[in-house]
């Protein structure tokens, strides 16, 4: 029964990479609303982000922008052959972002990002059919970001900082399908682990290769986030030695994968049109090695993710001095492959519809509004490599169990903004 454990470290693993595993990409409201492309647009402190070597180029002393999306998402799941199904309960994930500039001469700018890449939730129904896989996830994480920006030559700039990243998360799952106590309630363990937190960098570079054409590329370096000492709390466990589980610690690497975005935005009369190329390098997720604070044995957790890319377009319209209107698409592919699909991670291939607008208020201030609908393929699918246990534990039996169906997934993403300039 021990190794039922090997798989409740998948879900810290889970929440922490779940930009990736479930991304939904929310670093700004005016970049939203173009396809969230960013990389080679030159319109707000937005670039912190997106590309810090532009930030020498915008045409305001101070830049401040502001925001924050409410994240709506649901995932259902139907197993024909059984008839179960299952859909996530409502939930609202909240992510934010504040950006500051400021243009210290002509070639130096510098630049602060506050802002959580990887913030939502996923509840199922408590006992649901995946139970021994998930029953909830919940994360937070905040990264801080200074930057700097220097031109090198009128078209040439360049640009970075460290990162820092900092998170929690909290999550429960069933250990196993039938294990329950003397009054018939399902075993489980729910994991907790708060100050996790390291650093990072980011580097880019800016061309301004025509008055209309600007090209741009930003890289954000891997970030190793080491969970140590976490809680791992056992409730109704029956009272015997075939069960040996009770509260314990544990310990765990686990990597935020590298990302190299490039582009180009075009200027024509009032129209800005924009491409972004992002490729995640989530092939670092062969593994995860875990280290309990028990007898539990140290456990390592095939993943097997591949490098996933995605394709952003946007366009953006200055309708009148007032007015500015934006849209964008983009298509995501997963990094999930075949037989690793599991519920935690309900992330398949997806397009991204985006829209939105500014309204400037006076010279100085600006409300920026997005929206995205983000359209799941569906997907049938299974995860291959759970761990059944039985028998005692000196006699310990193993044998991988799979758990799939079919899955349909949607998220809907209001955003607001401010800017402010001066």
């Amino acid at each position: 029964m021990k190794k039922v454990l090997l798989l409740t470290v998948l879900f810290l693993a889970t929440a922490v990479t779940y930009a990736g595993g479930y991304r939904v990409s929310l670093q700004g409201n005016k970049a939203l609303a173009m396809g969230h492309t960013g990389v080679a647009v030159i319109n707000s402190s937005e670039l912190v982000f997106f590309n810090p070597a532009g930030l020498v180029y915008l045409e305001n002393k101070l830049s401040v922008s502001v925001g924050a999306h409410g994240v709506l998402a649901d995932v259902s799941y139907q197993n024909s052959a059984t008839g179960e199904t299952a859909m996530t309960e409502a939930g609202v994930g909240t992510p934010f972002y504040a950006y500051i500039s400021y243009q210290a001469n002509d070639w130096l700018a510098f630049g602060l990002g506050i802002y959580t890449p990887y913030g939502s939730t996923v509840a199922y129904e408590d006992d649901w059919a995946g139970s021994h896989l998930v029953n909830n996830i919940a994360l937070q994480a905040i990264f801080v970001q200074p930057s700097v920006s220097v031109k090198i030559t009128d078209k040439f700039s360049v640009g970075g900082g460290p990162i820092y990243a900092t998170g929690g998360v909290n999550f429960n799952k069933n250990l196993n399908r039938t294990l329950v106590d003397l009054d018939g309630n399902r075993s489980e363990v729910t994991l907790e682990q708060t100050g996790i937190s390291n650093w990072g960098w980011t580097a880019s570079a800016m061309l301004r290769a025509s008055e209309n054409l600007t090209v741009g590329v930003n890289y954000r370096s891997e970030i190793i986030l080491s969970a140590e000492d976490g809680d791992a709390t056992f409730e109704n466990i029956p009272n015997s030695p075939l069960t040996p589980f009770s509260d314990t610690t544990f310990s765990a690497d686990l990597p935020l994968p590298a990302e190299l975005t490039m582009g180009l935005s075009y200027k024509h009369s009032d129209f800005l049109f924009a491409f972004d190329y992002n490729m995640t390098y989530w092939s670092a997720y062969e593994s995860l090695a875990v280290v309990f604070g028990n007898d539990t044995p140290d456990s390592v957790l095939l993943r097997n993710y591949k490098d996933a890319s995605t394709y952003r377009f946007g366009v953006q319209y200055e309708a009148s001095e007032s007015f500015t209107l934006r849209g964008g698409y983009y298509f995501d592919e997963s990094p999930v492959q075949s037989g690793y699909f599991a519920p935690e991670t309900p992330r398949n291939d997806s397009n991204g519809y985006t829209a939105g607008l500014t309204f400037k208020v006076g010279d100085r201030l600006e409300i920026d509004a997005s929206f995205l609908y983000l359209q799941f393929d569906e997907v049938d699918a299974s995860y291959d490599y759970f761990v059944e246990g039985s028998g005692g534990p000196a006699g310990l039996i193993n044998q991988y169990s799979s758990f799939g169906g079919t899955y349909k997934s949607s998220v809907f993403v209001p955003g607001l903004g401010i800017t402010y300039k001066l």
